[in-house]
């Protein structure tokens, strides 16, 4: 068994071994992938269930995405919504750029039903966005899920932290962008891989969250923001 079998072999063996893929989010992967160009870009079955996971862990009644793409990975952390005990807030919003998407997008949210109902889409620039959006809501995030333009990850960590509540969760997607941050002199035209490496040395000096990378896909990057960091 060659290296790319095994990789097949086990990560079907992942998958029969965790929780099964409801069957909403089935159809939703499988209409990615038929209408859908770049449909590898969907969280799919182990990282949707990760993302339920970590917010279910954050107790989160406040998720913020930026990037929506197939709505997969937005219905996904939805599943993990508790209401808050104060303002009975379980909402999560979800930003896109694309406005191409739109119509698919909601077409997803409205086959999930009740669930899809507590996702606001938002379309437009994160850039422009994350306050306002922030600010409508009115408190604190708990989640903040970052797979949108991997230009400017080091921007969207900078609008969006002051807007975490103390001990929220910032996760970030493709942060070892295919090995290619490991390049040392990437082209001046692979904005991508250098704005990754930009974000990636950035945080690994920022005191206000605590951090680390799952090589999971393309790589996961988890920050827990410190109470600190909030004041």
């Amino acid at each position: 068994m060659n290296y790319e079998e095994t990789e097949d072999a086990l990560d079907a063996y992942v998958r029969s071994h965790i929780d099964a893929e409801p069957g909403y989010l089935h159809q939703v992967q499988r209409l990615t992938h038929l209408r859908l160009t770049y449909s590898r870009m969907c969280s799919g079955h182990i990282q949707g269930r990760l993302l339920k996971m970590l917010c279910q862990l954050a107790n989160a009644h406040r998720i913020l995405e930026l990037g929506t793409f197939s709505g997969y990975s937005a219905l996904s952390m939805a599943e993990a919504l508790t209401p808050d005990p104060i303002n009975g807030q379980a909402e999560l919003h979800t930003i896109e750029v694309f406005d191409e998407l739109e119509d698919f997008e909601r077409e997803m949210l409205a086959k999930a039903g009740e669930l899809g109902q507590k996702i606001h889409l938002h379309i437009g620039d994160a850039l422009q966005l994350i306050p306002q959006v922030s600010q409508e809501v009115g408190a604190p995030w708990d989640v903040c899920f970052i797979d949108a333009d991997k230009r400017i990850y080091d921007e969207y960590f900078k609008l969006v932290l002051p807007h975490m509540k103390p001990g929220g969760l910032i996760i970030c997607d493709n942060t070892l962008w295919a090995g290619k941050v490991l390049d040392p002199s990437p082209k001046e035209s692979d904005l991508q891989t250098r704005g990754l490496q930009r974000f990636n040395d950035m945080i690994a000096t920022d005191n206000r969250v605590e951090k680390v990378i799952l090589p999971m896909r393309d790589g996961l990057t988890l920050l827990r923001v410190k109470p600190t960091a909030c004041h």
